[in-house]
């Protein structure tokens, strides 16, 4: 169970992480392998979890043998999120009703919002006051911030090829100073 907490602006809330309308192109994808390597996960629990309906590729589900799921950014910052709370003990069962909620929110919500579990229930927490709220009931709790793992996604997603739905060419994206630099540290 998600249970839910206000979605309204906040003082002391996280910046947007696409404040320049840089939003992830709805219409780029990853195929499933690469999926499996950005979320960190194996290709039989991507293959599982898209089969039951728990992370199902949003631009293209496989049609038959031999095509190609085709995964969103979205998708994948989902995948990773079901990874984190797998790892820390949500059952499969409460990560589907934690999975339904985050659908139906945009990416750019998604970046506001930290999710909490006591390893029953998942709650969401969208301003500081919330989580001392959920902080003061005395059990231990965890935290996965989302939008944290969206900047781990945004930092390593274009190391991997990418394509568009419609078929059109995918604009290479230009590195940002960091990466450049761990790029000549790792080759040097």
């Amino acid at each position: 169970m998600v249970e839910e907490g206000p979605v309204e602006a906040v003082t002391g809330e996280q910046g947007e992480l696409f404040p320049d309308e840089s939003a992830p192109d709805e219409l780029v994808g990853y195929r499933g392998t690469a999926a499996c390597q950005i979320a960190g996960i194996t290709y039989r629990q991507l293959d599982y979890w898209a089969r039951t309906g728990l992370v199902a590729p949003s631009i293209r589900s496989a049609h038959g043998s031999g095509s190609q799921r085709l995964y969103s950014f979205k998708d994948i910052l989902v995948l990773k999120v079901v990874k984190r709370l797998l790892d820390t003990g949500v059952s499969l069962q409460n990560i589907r009703v934690a999975v339904d909620h985050l659908r139906r929110r945009g990416v750019r919500d998604l970046a506001r919002i930290t999710l909490f579990s006591d390893g029953t229930t998942v709650y969401e927490c969208t301003s500081p006051e919330e989580i001392v709220d959920l902080l003061q009931g005395g059990q231990g709790v965890f935290g996965i911030a989302v939008s944290g793992a969206m900047q781990e996604i945004n930092g390593t997603i274009h190391e991997f090829p990418a394509e568009r739905a419609d078929g059109g060419v995918v604009e290479p994206v230009t590195e940002d100073e960091l990466t450049a630099r761990r790029k000549a540290r790792n080759a040097g």
